[in-house]
């Protein structure tokens, strides 16, 4: 399926004197050749807590966190993000020109689902990515869109929506280790104006709510989260990856790997000379930990 771009008149007759070069390329394969990435220094690399979508549209100490941080960053290429909610069967990048915001989630204010974020996709990182990963075929997906992961924590960084993102998907066939080593291929995106956000929670069981604690966690929620700091700061990649051997806490917090894995992605990126800091780092209604890490 070859995905059309929008084009005026003028635009149109100025494709028609390239129509040599235009049949022997698709439309989307010839915007790879004008929208290329100059190189850059390394952009650092994000994993965001993301909490609960009211985030998106609330003032707190975590989106307060979140704004201050996209303040340092340097204003990227693109954006490449891995959320938590978005599991597929294969992987696949979002190679929609105009990505939909996606409300994914029920039960909240209509204000909430009033919020757009019109970020433009990227046809030049959908290329990039694919190029970069061997150890799995990136797939093209032009159905999904931006979901409250990606969104409601990009708004944030870039309130204005003029920076293109496109999401990465969580393969639920591959292994810890697996997304680990993919998340090592993407790291030559970094020096291509690239910034890479992983978009979870170090601590999630949404089983174990307690809405009487909206400011504390169980003491085994707090026992994993400070252990996953320990680790990160000392770059211990490989506990991280094998977390099912660390003990009841870990079991506790990570019940179901989706909204971990991003965070793997995320030390999947580091460098060796990149300094580590930690920030928005509360854990909230009992086991949400709102731990953010940015590398680089």
């Amino acid at each position: 399926m070859v995905y059309l771009y929008r084009m005026d008149r003028r635009d149109a007759l100025r494709l028609l004197t390239v129509a040599p070069i235009a049949t022997a390329m698709t439309l989307r394969e010839l915007g790879r050749t004008v929208e290329d990435f100059a190189p850059t220094s390394p952009m650092p690399v994000l994993f965001l807590g993301h909490g609960s979508p009211m985030n998106a549209i609330e003032n707190n100490p975590f989106t307060e966190g979140w704004r201050a941080t996209g303040k340092d960053l340097p204003k990227p290429n693109a954006i490449l993000c891995i959320s938590a909610h978005w599991e597929t069967r294969g992987t696949f990048v979002t190679a929609m020109e105009k990505p939909r915001t996606i409300h994914d989630f029920g039960g909240f204010p209509q204000s909430l689902f009033d919020v757009q974020y019109p970020a433009p996709g990227s046809p030049a990182l959908v290329n990039s990515t694919q190029e970069a990963v061997t150890k799995a075929h990136i797939q093209e997906d032009h159905s999904w869109g931006l979901d409250h992961g990606a969104w409601s924590v990009i708004i944030h960084l870039f309130p204005k929506a003029d920076v293109p993102v496109v999401q990465l998907s969580l393969d639920r066939s591959l292994t810890p280790q697996q997304h680990y080593d993919l998340a090592r291929e993407l790291a030559v995106l970094r020096t291509k104006g690239v910034l890479i956000i992983g978009s979870g929670n170090m601590v999630h069981n949404l089983g174990k709510l307690d809405w009487q604690r909206p400011d504390g966690g169980y003491d085994w929620a707090i026992e994993a989260n400070e252990r996953m700091k320990e680790l990160i700061t000392k770059g211990d990649h490989a506990r991280m990856v094998d977390h099912t051997r660390l003990g009841k806490a870990f079991e506790l917090s990570i019940p179901t790997p989706e909204h971990y894995l991003p965070l793997l992605y995320t030390l999947g990126l580091q460098q060796k000379a990149d300094p580590i800091h930690l920030f928005n780092d509360r854990t909230v209604m009992g086991s949400i930990a709102m731990t953010s890490v940015k590398i680089g």
